[in-house]
């Protein structure tokens, strides 16, 4: 059985006084929750992932980074290594989420160094895959997302992969309060649980973990975490609010 994980990906927002507010609120708000009956992750912003990781240190919230580079160290400027990372407090890092795929142009080539280099330093990374609208309209959906997969876990063993979560957010659902019908989320996990099996095998695929994202709030967690091969949730609004997460969280327990 596959245990539930609600991670919340703050994206720029918060400050150093609210990024510490909310983490704390978090933290004290899922006592009876994280850790025992489902697995919560927060993502903040670099500059205040040390603070987060203080502020969440004596409950079982754990802490994720929103990016991460895949060379170990050196000349590269604005960067940030698993080394790094993991130095400060971080559990999981975000590899390849649609932000950083359409706004900042990352390949799936890129993504997959820096899933690797995640598993290398000894983080767990959230693969993010998910459509366009205009590629879903254009009956485009499974080819994508099977991209996505295939090169963002290539050259990686069944060992490796085992550290590995997948998120499927539909582009077109995030940040727009569009969300993926249960069915439609459903089918496309399902389609990429069958994917894992194909290049492993059903006892991996059955394993690993894949989360929903695109909009995801307390009203619809219940029902989208109903699903079969639905295993947790990447919030991205709703995890700037403590009240909001943490309802997302009870319907995940």
């Amino acid at each position: 059985m596959r245990k539930p994980f609600v991670a919340g990906n703050w994206k720029m927002n918060t400050d150093s006084r609210s990024s510490v507010a909310l983490a704390t609120g978090v933290a004290e708000g899922s006592v009876e929750s994280a850790g025992q009956n489902v697995d919560v992750a927060v993502c903040p912003p670099f500059v205040y992932l040390r603070a987060v990781a203080g502020a969440v240190s004596s409950s079982s919230v754990a802490v994720g980074a929103q990016d991460i580079y895949f060379e170990e160290k050196g000349a590269f400027t604005g960067e940030i290594s698993a080394s790094m990372l993991k130095d400060i407090g971080c559990t999981y890092a975000l590899c390849g989420h649609s932000e950083r795929r359409h706004v900042i142009g990352e390949t799936d080539e890129l993504v997959n160094k820096k899933l690797t280099a995640a598993i290398a330093g000894g983080l767990l990374p959230i693969l993010c895959v998910g459509e366009l609208q205009s590629e879903r309209e254009g009956g485009q959906t499974e080819e994508v997302v099977a991209r996505h997969v295939k090169e963002g876990l290539a050259g990686l063993s069944a060992e490796k992969v085992s550290a590995v979560t997948v998120a499927y957010e539909p582009v077109w659902a995030i940040g727009t309060g569009l969300t993926a019908t249960p069915d439609q989320a459903q089918q496309m996990h399902a389609f990429i649980r069958k994917l894992l099996s194909d290049l492993y095998d059903n006892k991996m695929a059955d394993a690993i973990r894949i989360l929903y994202g695109g909009s995801a709030k307390p009203g619809n967690a219940a029902e989208l975490m109903s699903q079969g091969d639905i295993d947790g949730l990447l919030v991205g609004g709703a995890s700037l609010k403590a009240e909001d997460f943490l309802g997302i969280i009870q319907a995940a327990v």
